[in-house]
């Protein structure tokens, strides 16, 4: 497990990534980087403004190259955005350069985390629960192919995850 310097995490919106990856990185001493806050960055804009200018594919290929960048990285702790396994090119890359996890939240209560939150342009349609469930249909396996650990993360609680990654893994000391 030495060779995994960076620490990848995975998942549906909504699924904990950003607040699990702050926390695991204060603990180990590293940097933390959201991938999606470092494409806001780089573009100027909002990721739904992307979508509305450039479409799902525009907002895919610049988080590719957003990824290509940020795996070149070493001893980051990294929230992903949740569409990222759907290129196989950065399942490779994650799975190749750190050591992925999944958290893996069902939809029900993914949704209660998000109906309110206006910055997610795949949930803004209908039946946002419904589009939720067939994100996690579609996504699931490709989570469960990319990650080394998989936390089924419904009833534990940030710092409940952050400590069993770090009981799990005693190799991730802090820096």
């Amino acid at each position: 497990m030495e060779h995994f310097q960076n620490i990848y995490l995975v998942g549906l919106m909504g699924a904990g990534k950003t607040t699990v990856g702050k926390q695991l990185a204060r603990r180990l001493g590293r940097q933390f980087i959201d991938s999606d806050h470092e494409i806001v960055a780089r573009t100027g804009v909002a990721i739904p403004i992307i979508f509305e200018i450039e479409g799902e594919d525009g907002f895919r290929r610049r988080e590719a190259q957003a990824i290509a960048e940020l795996a070149e990285l070493r001893g980051i702790v990294m929230a992903t955005g949740g569409g990222v396994v759907l290129r196989p090119e950065n399942r490779s890359r994650l799975r190749d350069t750190g050591w992925v996890v999944y958290l893996n939240v069902p939809p029900v209560i993914l949704y209660e985390r998000t109906r309110h939150d206006r910055n997610r342009p795949l949930l803004q349609v209908a039946d946002p629960l419904a589009r939720l469930e067939a994100l996690h249909a579609e996504r699931d396996p490709l989570y469960r192919e990319v990650a080394h650990f998989v936390v089924e993360g419904s009833h534990l609680v940030a710092s409940g995850i952050v400590n069993l990654l770090l009981r799990e893994f005693p190799q991730m000391s802090p820096a």
